[in-house]
């Protein structure tokens, strides 16, 4: 398991500077603004900062982005990196300068001369998730699991009061980390049961934990969840996580995650060519697992409920069929066009449980549930699709503020008629047009009346084909850094 890497803060000390080893950051927007540890640092360059900074290649420079001067002349350290900050920067310039120091991170010791910058808690973030690499697999060697990890050594003019401010940050990074590593692991490790395995063991944080296995699955009549793991040896299975740090009587948020730890398409096969990356598809359930360990982290004063399925879409020779027909918990049948367009089946019993166990004051789903999403936003936004205006503002908000792609989709009833069937109640699939949009029509029927519901299709955004701005190439932990300013500021007092 991936833990961020260790973060201290400490008051300053000039006279030990030259000796320090390692690599050291400094901050500056313009040769004229220096703070007293960048000039100190100028000073035993020999003026080498001043002058970088008085470069072109320095003006070149975005905001939030760094230099790195190789074994600078008079100091001991292997390297200098310079990053362009101001000493008043918004979130997500500190953020951005944070992810441009954890860039360099491999092993050794970090010093970061931040001063009297503010928004440190947010430079730390920033390093820290721009650090993450799964290594779990690699024995040793070149970034192997036995390499000393980096620490961030912060130097700071108030070192307790940066040290509180980011007590909820590193909450944050262990759900975001979390996340990751569950999207990252194989399918051949990560299983059903190995997934509800590591839920269960989140009991230690403070959480209720609870499974459901199939004869409890069957009894409470979740058959479109069920039958989309029929061909697979690995047993489906529900995981409720809850979390109640709010006023006893106050109805929970629940969210819900698309749990496929492989789809294979079932026995629409899908083609070979990238199917390996398809260990992603459990995303929306690893999102789901990452807020409620960050929730419990930082003893959040809100109820939240987290509820996965966890499914694997295998071509068995018990697998459901195209042209067979399913009922739902609700009671509602769906006739199987397509097995590939399984997370939907999973989805819509999980969303009628939650709501007859929990009468949540609102849901939020997450599901890395079409290609559609992928062709309509890219790798760049999540598609938002939602019932309540309000209650998809407010999450578009906190997307914003923690600079996390999310768009809103267009939803109505003109899409209705493209999933309905002459044998069931709906098709599982609406044609080729609008798949994105067709898919949030399915799962609305399964939301009741009055219930805020958002869906968040986050296919394009869970797995990345390249480095992002605060995380390396793959997993990405996309939503846990959304959902919890979602959690703070509308469901928490």
């Amino acid at each position: 398991m991936t833990t961020p890497h260790p973060v201290t803060f400490e008051a300053p000390d000039l006279d030990g500077l030259a000796e320090i080893e390692g690599r050291v950051v400094v901050f500056a927007s313009e040769p004229s603004k220096l703070d007293p540890l960048a000039r100190r640092v100028n000073r035993l360059t020999r003026g080498a900062l001043e002058r970088y900074l008085g470069s072109p290649a320095f003006e070149k420079l975005a905001v939030g982005d760094g230099a790195t001067l190789a074994y600078p002349s008079g100091l001991a350290a292997e390297a200098l990196i310079i990053v362009k900050l101001d000493r008043r920067p918004s979130v997500a310039e500190a953020r951005k300068a944070g992810a441009s120091i954890g860039k360099s991170a491999g092993k050794g010791t970090i010093l970061v001369l931040a001063g009297g910058l503010r928004r440190v808690e947010d430079l730390a973030l920033g390093a820290q998730l721009r650090a993450y690499a799964f290594r779990d697999h690699k024995t040793q060697g070149d970034n192997g699991a036995d390499e000393e990890p980096v620490t961030f050594r912060f130097v700071v003019s108030k070192p307790d009061e940066a040290e509180a401010a980011a007590a909820a940050g590193r909450a944050l990074a262990e759900g975001v980390f979390f996340t990751r590593d569950l999207v990252a692991e194989p399918a051949n490790v990560l299983t059903t049961t190995e997934f509800a395995d590591r839920l269960l063991a989140l009991k230690g944080t403070g959480l209720k934990v609870e499974v459901l296995e199939e004869n409890d699955l069957e009894k409470l009549g979740m058959r479109t969840l069920l039958a989309v793991g029929m061909g697979s040896a690995s047993p489906s299975k529900v995981v409720v996580m809850t979390w109640m740090g709010g006023k006893k009587a106050d109805a929970p948020l629940a969210l819900l995650g698309k749990g496929v730890v492989f789809d294979t398409g079932g026995i629409s096969l899908k083609p070979a060519g990238g199917m390996e990356e398809m260990t992603m598809d459990m995303g929306g359930a690893g999102t789901v697992a990452g807020v409620m360990k960050a929730l419990a982290l930082r003893k959040a004063k809100a109820n939240v409920v987290g509820i996965v399925g966890l499914v694997e879409n295998m071509p068995g020779s018990r697998a459901q069929r195209p042209g067979d027909v399913v009922r739902s918990m609700k009671g509602d049948t769906v006739e199987v066009i397509n097995t590939d367009a399984e997370g939907r089946l999973v989805l819509a019993d999980i969303l009628w449980y939650a709501q007859e166990k929990y009468k949540p004051a609102a849901m939020v789903d997450l599901a890395t549930l079409t290609g559609a999403i992928i062709v309509s936003l890219g790798h760049e936004h999540a598609g938002v699709f939602s019932n309540d205006d309000d209650f998809a503002d407010a999450l578009l908000k906190a997307a914003r503020g923690e600079g996390e792609g999310a768009w809103r989709m267009p939803m109505g009833p003109a899409y209705d008629k493209m999933i309905k069937s002459s044998v069931a109640d709906m098709k599982n699939v609406g044609g080729r047009w609008g798949g994105a949009i067709t898919a949030a029509q399915f799962l609305a029927r399964f939301v009741e009346d009055g219930t805020p519901w958002i869906h968040l299709d986050i296919a394009g955004v869970a797995s990345l084909p390249k480095d992002g701005p605060m995380s390396p190439k793959g997993a990405t932990g996309w939503g846990v850094l959304t959902l919890d300013r979602l959690i703070r500021a509308r469901f928490e007092p």
